[in-house]
């Protein structure tokens, strides 16, 4: 793995994004889903209110790993190893602990495995689930990642599962709270 680690803006919000791990980009410009992958997700989110500026202010933005986990020999970045997800998970463990969220939105494979057991991504994409999460409940809304080496998100199924889970996301209390002009989430630090 590669550091310097990254994370989003500290901010007490009822939203926690879980992303999978920076890429090689994202080491250089020091923020989570700052190259062609965020520029996706933001206009994701831009089409249901909430467009980057604002989304990085109001909503925290973490990961699976902190640390970029390098190329894969054949090209892409590589998929961080179990061992590297257990070294980071005590950073995820304590957000989760210290922000207790509303809403978890997970974005990608690696990052929706760490709260649900699945085969397919059409089998969580689209719905929202209940999960427990350190004793208590919390809505979990999986998303495809993003990425521009992906096609699952701008081909069908996925291309409507992915347009259910905004719709779902867009009408969550949790959203629509940090979609609120006067929601002013408070600094964690």
């Amino acid at each position: 793995m590669q550091g310097p680690p990254i994370i989003g803006t500290a901010v007490l919000s009822p939203i926690m994004l879980i992303g999978q791990a920076p890429g090689s980009k994202e080491i250089h410009l020091h923020r989570p889903f700052a190259w062609t992958a965020g520029k996706t997700l933001f206009s994701w989110f831009a089409g249901i209110g909430l467009e980057e500026e604002r989304f990085r202010s109001r909503v925290y933005m973490a990961a699976v790993c902190r640390c970029y986990p390098g190329k894969q020999p054949r090209g892409g970045d590589r998929v961080p190893a179990p061992e590297e997800i257990a070294n980071c998970s005590n950073w995820l463990e304590t957000e989760l602990t210290l922000l207790r969220p509303q809403l978890i939105i997970p974005v990608g494979r690696l990052a929706i495995s760490r709260f649900l057991a699945f085969r397919k991504l059409t089998e969580v994409i689209g719905d929202l689930h209940q999960h427990q999460v350190q004793g208590r409940s919390t809505d979990l809304l999986p998303l495809p990642h993003p990425s521009g080496a992906s096609t699952w998100h701008r081909t069908e199924p996925g291309r409507s599962l992915l347009a259910q889970a905004l719709q779902r996301l867009a009408t969550h209390p949790a959203w629509r709270k940090v979609c609120a002009e006067k929601f002013e989430p408070k600094a964690t630090g």
